[in-house]
């Protein structure tokens, strides 16, 4: 179906042909049409083009106005203040608009006609490392924003960069040569995440206090090293064995996530190792990086550093050895040359943004990005705790990720619970619940503050009931999809004929921003836009339940077949919305 045109286009529409009537010159001039709160919009462009045209605002609004052809789309038009037009639309146009959205299977949402294929580099925890509180926001961001971009058009080729290299392995893989059996599994059957990162735990620990205690450990561990990077086959093998079992572990959080990990999608650091020597060659050879001190380094006029000296990208140390440039700028190589992207996009901690900045720059200068192909960081903030400093446990330690979601689920099943009852919920519906309440309570309260901003970890406020929470807006849904069974006979039509009252109004306007909403959400990767509309369509939605009754006392049958058809697109948008953002909606809560 091709895309429903949202009211203020229509609007839109209508204004320019009357500014072209009244005013041939500036047939191209924008009306600057936005919501308002004095009417349903207004449009203050007259007051630039009459700047333009050296003319009375007043005088040329009210001429534009006189010019509009009559139509069933504007109900009134109001010359206000020093040159405002204050526009009021029909009923009749609200409900039609809203007829045609709900008869989309996407509500209206129209595909990008200049898709690409985005690469998203995101949740990317480190091999034999347990995940804590820090890897939450890559992994949330980085998921809604592949289904926004996928919602949209965009072809989506996920990369999970997972920390699988570098000098660490070396130790870890020499203890486990001398003790064997540290990474034996207790039976046959399948291992838990949570027994295979106790392995990992006891064995990093293990090597770690070997390599610091006995000097003959620590040379061979170290030999073991250039083993691995040299690609000594038993060596390998053993790596791989971390790198497996530190997948099980992965894969079971991101399952209480709720997040869909592909194993093909996870490409470490060592993905690229083949690619190293020849990015080094090509940036050098090319002239973008040069010698410095034995290193192989990229320079820049605006990265100094305390001294005042250049601080330089190293892509290759003077030892020989590889930095994270080096495989950064051969993962974009691949992404660009091989996977054939228009974009990649990087949910990386705002931290790295500096080391990002040098690395788009040095691979601009390559030529590897261009106008064609461009590569953005979506850099986030901080995860704090409720006394606003970085997010800690009482003893001082970084806080398991599973702790946290774990908790997050209890508190929530204890909600879910209390209200279960009412709704005669049964005991596995509440457990399951409790899963989908805690767990969108997590990811909401990330995706609903601005990516860039740190945000306070607070688990009281993420599961209440009232204020800006996904629990607030799952309880909406079910509360419509509970009308639905009290209904009877009377089914959701839409009446373009009736009055609407305000609340009503109110609720169809917004319904209709849904598709430039989750438009505006993919453009400028800003899910919290979305999350910010669909906390508002809720809260109307709540508004509109109080002042217009659905079924007792019964309104007339148009009316409350009127109401039926609101309440249905409004848990359909809901359900939609909610699903970009990876929460779940139960129908019962």
């Amino acid at each position: 179906m091709a895309s429903v045109p949202s009211l203020a286009s229509t609007v839109q529409q209508r204004l320019a042909d009357g500014l072209s009537a009244a005013l041939p010159d500036a047939a191209s001039a924008d009306p600057l049409l936005r919501r308002s709160d004095r009417a349903d919009f207004q449009a203050n462009g007259i007051l630039t083009l009459a700047k333009q045209l050296k003319g009375n605002p007043r005088e040329l609004a009210t001429k534009v106005v006189e010019a509009i052809p009559a139509n069933d789309v504007l109900k009134e038009i109001e010359v206000s203040g020093p040159g405002f037009l204050n526009i009021t639309v029909t009923d009749a146009a609200i409900i039609d608009t809203l007829a045609a959205r709900a008869a989309d299977a996407r509500l209206g949402v129209p595909f990008n006609e200049s898709a690409g294929t985005t690469v998203i580099d995101y949740a990317q925890p480190n091999v034999a490392k347990e995940m804590h509180v820090g890897h939450l926001r890559s992994a949330v961001i980085g998921a809604a924003m592949v289904e926004i971009l996928e919602f949209t058009g965009e072809t989506v080729v996920r990369r999970h960069h997972i920390g699988d290299w570098g000098t660490q392995f070396g130790m870890l893989i020499q203890f486990l040569i001398e003790h064997p059996h540290e990474l034996d599994h207790s039976s046959e059957a399948e291992v838990s995440g949570e027994e295979a990162m106790s392995n990992l735990n006891r064995l990093y620990k293990a090597s770690r206090a070997l390599f610091d205690s006995d000097e003959e450990f620590k040379t061979r561990a170290r030999a073991r090293v250039v083993d691995l990077q040299a690609g000594d086959e038993e060596t390998l093998a053993l790596w791989q064995r971390f790198v497996d079992e530190s997948k099980i572990y992965f894969y079971s959080v991101f399952d209480k996530l709720d997040m869909d990990i592909r194993d093909g999608d996870v490409v470490g650091e060592s993905g690229y190792n083949d690619m190293l020597t020849e990015t080094c060659r090509i940036l050098e050879e090319s002239g973008v990086a040069v010698r410095s001190e034995g290193a192989l380094c990229v320079f820049f006029d605006d990265v100094k550093g305390p001294d005042g000296n250049p601080t330089p990208l190293i892509v290759q140390k003077s030892d020989g050895g590889f930095g994270y440039a080096a495989t950064d700028l051969s993962a974009i190589r691949d992404r660009v040359q091989n996977l054939k992207a228009t974009s990649l996009l990087y949910v990386v901690d705002a931290r790295q943004s500096l080391h990002f900045k040098m690395v788009f720059e040095t691979a601009r200068r390559a030529g590897w990005l261009n106008d064609e192909v461009k590569a953005v960081q979506l850099a986030f903030g901080t995860v704090l705790g409720k006394d606003g400093k970085p997010f800690k446990t009482r003893e001082g330690e970084t806080v398991r990720l599973v702790d946290l979601l774990d908790e997050a689920v209890d508190r929530a099943t204890t909600v879910v619970r209390e209200k279960a009852e009412k709704v005669g919920l049964t005991e596995t519906e509440i457990v399951e619940n409790g899963q989908y309440v805690g767990i969108g309570a997590v990811k909401y309260a990330d995706l609903s503050t601005s990516a860039a901003r740190d945000y306070k970890f607070d688990l009281d406020q993420m599961v209440s009931l009232n204020g800006d929470t996904s629990v607030y807006l799952q309880y909406a849904y079910a509360r419509i999809k509970s009308i639905f069974g009290k209904a009877g006979d009377r089914t959701p039509v839409a009446h373009a004929e009736l009055e609407l009252a305000p609340a009503e109004r109110a609720l169809g306007l917004h319904l209709d921003r849904f598709a430039e909403t989750v438009t505006e959400a993919a453009v400028e990767y800003a899910p919290h836009k979305l999350t910010a509309y669909l906390y508002q369509l809720a809260s109307l939605y709540t508004t509109f339940y109080d002042q217009c009754p659905v079924i007792k006392p019964a309104p007339a049958q148009e009316v409350a077949e009127n109401r039926l058809f609101l309440c249905d697109l409004t848990a359909r948008t809901l359900h939609q919305g909610m699903a970009l953002l990876g929460i779940r909606t139960p129908e019962r809560l």
